[in-house]
């Protein structure tokens, strides 16, 4: 069943039977959220379904993470829900469209590579805030359509629906892996419910998916200035959510399979689906994390499971409405509930006596903020944010000065750590320019001019010596740092000795 696949730039050995088992296993997962994410915006279901096929057929072909499962998302749900209740869906599909040209803009510049300063305590937090989200979103099956929690007997089937698919997908790898566990659940269960008749909620209770294939129109809304100033902030969070979460699935798949996407590519491919997807009536979306991980942990790493899964979901839509719609939710909760464990990072809850204090404080922080905000976007960037500060905070403590008086009285300032906004106040600090002798020497050898505050800082402390009659030398400064200093000489008065050039004296030892 192992054969070469070859989708445009992706060739890797590929196992058909995993590919299509799996896909068709993240089709029937995407049904509920589809539609529940669709509700959440405000929108019919349908524009849940037709975006998660739209995206989720187009990111399978052109991504760059093979495997990864994108569709439509409760992060951009949040978002656009406000305009489509004050403005209507074709607002929402024109907001989509121009969120997805911003993403192709984001990839065409590379702005992928920024995902390099998300550090590790962010995605961790993240991770586990999703992991809570997935976990509590699954709360509202085991109630009723009052919003009442179920009692009796409803509860009990409900939970021994439930707890069997997460034991069949648990136990069932341990006996084979011939076929993905979490689809064999979904059929055990179906099957029991079906035969036994037993009474339980299932995927029709929460609305119809019965629909035809997406049409394509262009939004209806006025091609004006005013359209364009009120959908613009929309879709850049759309698209800067959708970039981020994306992004971040990605990074967590790399490692997970140990193999390396390609951040620029997705963030166009990102791009091309919410735009094909708001002139084909869906909500837009972007990279699902829950359903990346029922695909991974299936077997699959290849394009075809994402593309199986795209068409599969379209023909429930079309043509297995009936049939779809009588599935048990019990199946797809259980589902779900055990793709959150497996998504929370427990190692990380090991870390919290062993990591230092503020990478902890870091973590939690981003988990609060997914979790009871729902914005992962925010999330994401408040972590970076304060990570951010705690490495300036620890940086500015580094700097340090090492004093000595050499034979011919000269006074030796040996600086080490870099010099930047947050050090600038120690760095002014170790020197005692009343009592110093005549002649200092200020050697940057293990330090580095970083900013505009760095160089302040140093036309400050020259400046001090040059009222008290006094000459700095300024010694090993890079060759950036020089050219730093030189360009700054045009904002900033670079008080200067001797040098012509850089305006600063750069002796050689």
């Amino acid at each position: 069943m192992k054969k070469y696949l070859n989708l445009f730039d992706f060739k890797q050995k590929v196992d058909y039977k995993t590919e299509v088992l799996s896909g068709l296993t993240v089709a029937l997962a995407l049904v509920p959220e589809a539609v529940a994410f669709a509700l959440i915006a405000g929108l019919s279901p349908l524009t849940g379904l037709y975006a998660a096929f739209v995206m989720g057929l187009v990111t399978s072909i052109l991504g760059g993470r093979p495997g990864m499962i994108s569709g439509a998302t409760g992060a951009v749900a949040v978002v656009i829900v406000a305009l489509a209740i004050s403005h209507g869906p074709e607002y929402v599909f024109a907001t989509v469209v121009l969120a997805g040209i911003i993403q192709i803009i984001a990839g065409v510049l590379r702005l992928g590579k920024l995902m390099r300063l998300v550090p590790h305590p962010v995605i961790f937090g993240f991770v586990n805030g999703l992991a809570i989200i997935i976990f509590m979103s699954q709360l509202d099956q085991f109630k009723d359509p009052s919003g009442n929690w179920l009692t009796d007997l409803p509860l009990y089937i409900l939970l021994e629906l439930v707890l069997l698919t997460m034991f069949i997908i648990w136990g069932l790898p341990k006996i084979t892996k011939a076929i993905p566990a979490s689809l064999v659940a979904i059929l055990a269960v179906f099957g029991i419910v079906v035969g036994f008749g037993i009474d339980t909620k299932t995927v029709g209770d929460i609305a119809s998916i019965q629909g035809g294939f997406p049409p394509f129109h262009i939004p209806d809304v006025p091609f004006n200035l005013d359209t364009l100033i009120l959908i613009l902030p929309y879709a850049a969070i759309v698209a800067g959510v959708g970039l981020i979460e994306s992004l971040l699935t990605l990074n967590i798949i790399d490692e997970i399979t140990e193999t390396r996407g390609r951040g620029n590519k997705e963030a166009v491919a990102q791009g091309t689906a919410n735009i094909l997807s708001g002139v084909f009536s869906g909500m837009g979306g972007c990279a699902m994390l829950g359903q990346s991980l029922i695909n991974i942990s299936n077997g699959a790493r290849a394009r075809l499971s994402g593309i199986v899964a795209a068409v599969a979901l379209l023909l429930f839509v079309m043509f297995g409405a009936g049939l779809i719609e009588q599935l048990p939710m019990a199946a797809l909760t259980g589902l779900m509930i055990m793709v959150a464990i497996g998504t929370f990072e427990w190692a990380s809850l090991r870390t919290f006596n062993k990591m230092p204090k503020s990478d902890i404080f870091v973590m939690v922080v981003v988990t609060l903020v997914t979790v009871f905000l729902h914005n992962l976007a925010l999330a994401v960037v408040v972590g970076v944010i304060i990570a951010a500060l705690v490495f300036a905070w620890d940086n500015a403590k580094r700097i340090r000065a090492r004093k000595s008086i050499d034979e011919r009285g000269i006074k030796h300032y040996e600086i080490y750590g870099p010099l930047f906004f947050g050090s600038t106040t120690v760095f002014n600090e170790k020197f005692d320019v009343l009592n110093d002798p005549d002649e200092i020497i200020i050697d940057f050898k293990e330090s580095r001019v970083v900013d505009m505050s760095a160089i302040e800082a140093l036309n400050k402390i020259t400046e001090r010596y040059m009222k008290v009659g006094k000459i700095v030398h300024l010694r090993h400064l890079s060759p950036d740092c020089q050219k730093l200093l030189k360009n700054a000489d045009k904002i900033i008065d670079v008080n200067v000795m001797e040098d012509p050039s850089y305006r600063v004296m750069a002796d050689k030892v």
